[in-house]
């Protein structure tokens, strides 16, 4: 089968019986029409069909080695730096047409796939077994062009203890069957972004596991149909209030959303359950098998391609209203200037200091992706601040769309700026107003702060991991020398 077009993505979403609760409705059905999740949908559609736009084919998708279909670059085992950096040029299509504001798109889940998939050392350690169960799934995920989302974390009830623990280890998603041909699920997991959309879910270890016998129910990886008979999501309010493109351009596209999955006695078959019962296994899953690398890899050129966004929507605002010769603008431009060219930077270290697994997949420098992972998350928090401060009051006197049937001349005489008319301003700071105070533009601030978890703890992993012994010698050595 190969690549699917969107109207093959949007067919099978609405074939489709997920259990959905949003705003005091369950939605089984017609997911693609439901106002919540219309607008989502058809921007990855979008995605896909981009996929066989000869303006793009040649970036997004690669040959499959199993058929010989095009397959999404993203499921390019990288042997090779040439193909990190054709892994990349891929990702950051899609980077680029969403402006980074989709924080989910497949790329994400098939870059994680493909490191597993590779990974036969580390499945090793526990069963074979569990490498070809995954291996075999990331081909079918290839071929069938499917979309995964995957859910992490217990939820907050009690965060002073485990999670094996919460409510008497009665909350948290956990196996409470072993049969002959697979296991049952109970419990719940936060948070699955865009799990409305997805073709999988995929459940893969979550907080660090104590390795003690109780938490070997915790220890697991496996993945299930989105709507797998028990399998609960309950939704967010949607962030996009209803509004055209023109009055919320970034959520009537780009809003996704997130949810609580509730497992209700899900059974997982054996062949899509990938680990089971090994808590310090659990605990690697990312580091060991690659995973993590590859994921920040499209990670860094995702949010890359939003800090261009900023950068071009505040130049855009500074020369639309005649601010760019205030020195304090300036300093605020320079500032987004230099978080681009150091995410460029960040990248392009990540794939010359690549080294090969012990699988033979190439694997983009840790210790470089892992402070660009510690760096965006706070930088980011900046960024509507400063269109903020670039618009002002123009962001709380701003008309919408229909406006322009009723009071079109006074929008012409009073809203216009240096270099657009009253209308062209407007859509332009309704992008500003999208980016930096909705609730859309909340949300993306919370989900890229803790993107990968508390800032605070990954300071602490950051620095506990990196190797700081060689510069400490090189002090040492200076102050012991004799000339």
């Amino acid at each position: 089968m190969g690549i699917r077009t969107g109207a093959q993505f949007l067919d099978k979403l609405n074939g489709m019986r997920p259990h959905l609760t949003i705003d005091g409705e369950v939605v089984s059905e017609n997911l693609t029409e439901h106002p919540a999740f219309r607008g989502v949908a058809r921007t990855y559609a979008k995605l896909f069909d981009m996929q066989h736009d000869p303006r793009y084919e040649e970036q997004l998708t690669y040959t499959s080695p199993s058929t010989g279909d095009r397959v999404n670059a993203s499921f390019l085992v990288p042997r090779t730096k040439e193909d990190l950096a054709r892994r990349r040029a891929a990702m950051q299509v899609w980077a680029e047409y969403s402006n980074g504001f989709l924080g989910r798109t497949g790329d994400y889940m098939n870059s994680s796939l493909t490191a597993l998939a590779a990974a036969k050392a580390f499945f090793s350690q526990a069963d074979p077994v569990f490498g070809e169960r995954i291996q075999a799934y990331y081909e079918t995920c290839r071929e069938r062009d499917l979309l995964a989302t995957h859910t992490l974390i217990p939820p907050q009830a009690n965060r002073s203890v485990s999670g094996s623990e919460q409510l008497g280890g009665q909350l948290a998603a956990r196996v409470v069957e072993e049969r002959d041909d697979g296991v049952v699920i109970r419990g719940a997991r936060m948070l699955a972004t865009i799990a409305p959309l997805a073709d999988e879910l995929l459940v893969f270890p979550s907080t660090v596991l104590r390795g003690t016998p109780e938490d070997a129910p915790y220890s697991f990886a496996f993945a299930v149909p989105n709507d797998a008979p028990g399998l609960r999501y309950l939704c967010r309010t949607s962030l996009h209030n209803g509004g055209s493109h023109h009055d919320e351009p970034l959520a009537s596209r780009f809003e996704e959303m997130d949810a609580v999955v509730v497992f209700d006695d899900v059974f997982v078959p054996d062949e899509r359950v990938f680990m089971l019962g090994r808590p310090e296994l659990c605990n690697q899953w990312y580091s060991d098998t690659g995973a993590a690398a590859l994921m920040t890899h499209q990670v860094v050129t995702r949010t890359l391609a939003k800090s261009e966004f900023f950068l071009g929507l505040a130049s855009e605002i500074a020369a639309t209203i005649g601010i760019e010769g205030f020195q304090h603008i300036q300093e605020d431009l320079a500032e987004l200037i230099r978080n681009v060219e150091i995410g460029k930077a960040l990248i392009v270290a990540s794939e010359a200091q690549a080294e090969p697994s012990v699988d033979g997949v190439m694997l983009p420098h840790w210790p470089t992706l892992n402070a660009a992972r510690n760096w965006y998350p706070k930088a980011s928090q900046r960024y509507p601040e400063i269109i903020r401060t670039f618009c002002a009051s123009g962001l709380m006197a701003l008309p919408g769309e229909a406006d322009l049937e009723v009071a079109r001349e006074d929008i012409e005489m009073y809203l216009q700026g240096k270099s657009l008319t009253g209308p062209e301003r407007m859509s332009l700071f309704k992008l500003a107003y999208d980016a930096s105070i909705t609730g859309f533009a909340g949300r993306q601030a919370l989900y890229e702060y803790f993107f990968f978890g508390d800032p605070v703890r990954m300071a602490g992993a950051l620095v506990n991991s990196y190797d700081r012994a060689p510069l400490r010698e090189r002090v040492r050595e200076l102050l012991h020398r004799d000339d």
